[in-house]
């Protein structure tokens, strides 16, 4: 059986329509445009069903024929979602007050699926953590509640099953995948204290020891909490709104790592600088941080966040995998030129480099094999469109928007978890109409009136680091612990040590036969004495020689230095008398 052909949602200020994805690339035929304007759109956890607002009424159809499942009047709604089984639609709007009504209209709506009842309506005067947060099996749901984290069981809103109350509990993130399900909740410090994240265990939230694990910290005004498929572990990224150091603009970030087995560790960045991205991979093994001052580093760690494998440097901000996992997007949008860096994980080798300059948007197809690039309002307003692409480079398809108009989102069809297996990647690009866009070398600008001469080594502002199996040495292998490293260097200095000990010459027998004294006697299975100071003074002759050639090349010598030069006449003589004595 051939795989389903993922279908591309587009809004813009000329309606919503859906696109049939690769290799087609072409209008999805049960699907009439809607040409009215589009406040939000989204497709359900496993794709069968698509809403959208169009500022009129909110509709859900099939994505598969189009069929209307339900319609609600409700024009300003602003924001949709569906529950991971897609029993549930969730609809916000903005929280407003009439005369009428001086307390307000509840503006979080929960409606069933396909029948349309309405099931709970609620007050979420806050945009932030607005929708209720599921379990795959929806057998759990999770509201913010005023600094209360509250609790619902089998969809049923009109019953709190259990309370999680802390001081100030101002963000939380409920584990993926079915039961047992665990929870990450996050308290700002206050009057000296720090901010810390805890993981607990639905239904044990009470008492000293219910946490499973708990990370505290300084420097956080606010933090963003990922977990990885497995529900195994959670990496927190702490950051604070300005940085009191003024080395960064984008204030300070750090990484921490929380596993649900009470494992706890600050992540250990070698370059200082922001943190631009964290992804985790799909396999739950290991995760990719892009971080540090521009050209940015991007480093793979595994669970004992220990670095695995490192990318070196460049002009990226951001890091996406791919939904199986085995390849990885490093790229640069938003201020940097759109340059994409594609990258086999399993073999660390690169794949393409192709570049979409203005780029505001980046996302993977779910089938692993093409991904979506678009320019966006209001983030750019002109030279609106998007792209799709396959990752080696090739461009499939194209589409810009007519003058006057804009583009406002695309979004990808959601399938279930192996729906697509794992492809093997290729290498060479697939020749198309619109050809590829690698990006070409750039070059320093140089004079007209310099271009006939050869070309000077140009001096550059930052030092360009190569992928770690790209280096001078490089076998290849991946990156060493910490503590294996430090081991290393220590065998590798005493390997030395031994044979600088070897090759150490060894004194010559003078031909002359001297009397046998005690101290000579004494020394026969070792160096004597004379052989010692001999040694040393022909040392500091030679460190005395390198000064002067030093001197001669140009350099100015230090006072200290100076005065080592002067003494080796002294030494010299000193040096010609031992060996006249030896």
């Amino acid at each position: 059986m051939a795989p389903p052909i993922p279908l591309l949602a587009v809004r813009g200020s000329d309606g919503t329509s859906l696109l049939r994805g690769p290799p087609t690339c072409e209008q999805h035929a049960a699907f009439q445009r809607d040409p009215r304007v589009c406040r939000c759109f989204t497709f359900s956890r496993d794709g069968t069903l698509f809403s959208w607002c169009n500022g009129q009424s909110v509709t859900v159809v099939k994505s598969s024929d189009s069929s209307i499942v339900a319609t609600f009047d409700l024009p300003k709604t602003a924001l949709l979602e569906f529950s991971p089984l897609g029993g549930v639609l969730v609809t916000w709007q903005p929280y407003t007050k009439s005369p009428d009504s001086p307390q307000g209209d509840a503006n979080l709506q929960l409606f069933e699926l396909p029948s349309g009842r309405l099931i709970k309506a609620l007050y979420q005067k806050k945009v932030d953590l607005w929708c209720p947060s599921w379990s795959d099996d929806e057998k759990i749901a999770v509201r913010s509640v005023n600094n209360e984290l509250h609790f619902y069981e089998n969809n049923d809103f009109n019953t709190i099953a259990n309370k999680l109350h802390m001081q100030k509990v101002s963000d939380f993130a409920l584990s993926p995948g079915g039961q047992p399900s665990k929870v990450a909740v996050y308290v700002p410090g206050s009057k000296g204290a720090p901010s810390f994240v805890r993981l607990y265990q639905y239904p044990v939230l009470g008492g000293p020891t219910a946490a499973l694990a708990n990370k505290s910290f300084f420097k956080a005004d606010k933090v963003t909490m990922q977990w990885n498929k497995k529900a195994s572990a959670v990496l927190v990224t702490a950051s604070t709104e300005v940085d009191k150091t003024g080395a960064s603009y984008y204030g300070e970030q750090t990484l921490h790592y929380l596993a649900v087995n009470g494992e706890t560790a600050l992540v250990q960045l070698p370059k200082n600088g922001p943190i631009y991205d964290v992804a985790w991979s799909p396999t739950s093994s290991e995760f990719c941080v892009v971080y540090g001052f521009m050209p940015a580093k991007a480093t793979i760690f595994n669970l004992k966040c220990d670095p695995v494998f490192d990318f070196g440097t460049g002009p990226r901000n951001a890091a996406y995998y791919s939904p199986q996992g085995h390849i990885l997007v490093l790229a640069g949008f938003g201020n940097l030129r759109g340059q994409m860096e594609v990258w086999d994980v399993k073999k660390y080798k690169q794949v393409s480099k192709p570049q979409a300059p203005d780029a505001t948007h980046f996302s993977w197809c779910p089938d692993g094999e093409h991904v979506v690039t678009a320019t966006c309002s209001p983030r750019l307003r002109v030279s609106n469109g998007f792209k799709i692409w396959h990752y080696t480079g090739s461009v499939l398809h194209k589409w810009e928007v007519a003058a006057g108009s804009e583009l406002w989102e695309v979004c990808w069809q959601n399938f279930a978890d192996g729906s697509f297996p794992e492809r093997p990647i290729r290498y060479q690009a697939t020749p198309t109409e619109l050809g590829t866009t690698q990006a070409a070398p750039t070059q320093a600008y140089r004079p007209p009136a310099l271009r006939h001469l050869p070309a000077a080594a140009s001096s550059k502002l930052h030092e360009e680091e190569p992928p770690q199996n790209m280096r001078p040495g490089a076998s290849g292998e991946k990156a060493l612990s910490k503590t294996a490293l430090k081991n290393q260097r220590k065998r590798e200095a005493k390997k030395a040590a031994k044979q600088e000990a070897k090759s150490e010459p060894e004194p010559e027998p003078s031909s002359d036969p001297a009397p046998v004294s005690n101290s000579q006697s004494a020394s026969t299975c070792g160096e004597s004495e004379t052989d010692k100071k001999i040694r040393n003074l022909k040392k500091k002759l030679k460190a005395i020689e390198e000064l002067k050639e030093q001197q001669a090349s140009g350099k100015v010598l230090q006072k200290n230095q100076l005065e080592k030069v002067q003494k080796e006449e002294q030494l010299l003589k000193e040096l010609e008398e031992l060996q006249i004595g030896h």
